[in-house]
């Protein structure tokens, strides 16, 4: 039987746009609620270093809440994996994290940063939480994914959304062996509603995150459309 893609929505530019004046409009967990009720199958935030958008007080309340899985993206520090194992969100996606990029922009080396993972990945299963590794669609990375025990990889698509050469024929290789080293497959950056479905349809993918573009289109149609448009591009995908 062929089995639906879970949309998780990353709500982090809700934040911003609230850090951008002050205050507490608009609310990321209020968002987040509407984003549930709209269809949304998990709520992504990142708790970045610099705090840049999310903070921890959408986190704690995000957390808490829950209707709905909740991915926390982080970056593989101390810091933030203490907060994790005290929110327990369901799952955490350790990803890349430089103070100067405007947004995450490749995925983690964890075949040169294995050693350093590989605690904070142990800890964090010890807490009872999914862990995902942001990654490039490379062979080696996949592997040494499973090799340190992570559960699931999520795959980058910023490259394939640029455009690049090959880059879906790469996704479709890492995706393929994700099954064979046994990870769950998901895949999230860049996505729109005009290039989701080749991603969509890998059959390994289990689930897709996508933010940036939704909160852009709410602006235009409303969230509960954005969000509805993309689920039923997503099951088109399948055949749903």
């Amino acid at each position: 039987m062929t089995m639906p893609v879970r949309l998780g929505v990353n709500i982090d530019h809700v934040a911003t746009l609230r850090n951008a004046r002050g205050g507490g409009h608009p609310d990321p967990l209020t968002v987040a609620q509407a984003c549930v009720g709209a269809g949304a199958d998990g709520i992504t935030i990142h708790l970045r270093e610099d705090r840049r958008h999310i903070r921890d007080a959408d986190a704690e309340a995000i957390c808490a809440w829950a209707a709905r899985p909740v991915n926390f993206e982080m970056a593989a520090t101390d810091e933030m994996a203490a907060i994790a194992c005290r929110l327990k969100p369901r799952a955490v996606c350790v990803v890349p994290e430089r103070r100067a990029e405007i947004t995450t922009e490749g995925g983690l080396d964890v075949v040169k940063h294995r050693t350093t993972l590989r605690p904070v990945i142990a800890r964090l299963k010890d807490a009872g939480i999914v862990v995902s590794l942001f990654i490039d669609p490379v062979a080696a990375q996949v592997e040494a994914a499973a090799e340190i025990g992570a559960a699931v990889v999520e795959l980058h698509t910023g490259a394939y959304a640029n455009d690049k050469p090959g880059e879906l024929a790469r996704l479709q290789a890492a995706a393929a062996l994700t099954t064979q080293v046994g990870l769950e497959c998901h895949a999230g950056h860049g996505l729109t509603f005009a290039n989701v479905q080749a991603i969509a349809a890998l059959p390994e993918i289990r689930e897709l995150n996508i933010g940036h573009f939704l909160m852009g289109e709410a602006l235009l149609i409303g969230l509960p459309a954005a969000i509805a448009e993309m689920k039923r591009l997503m099951n088109a995908a399948r055949g749903l």
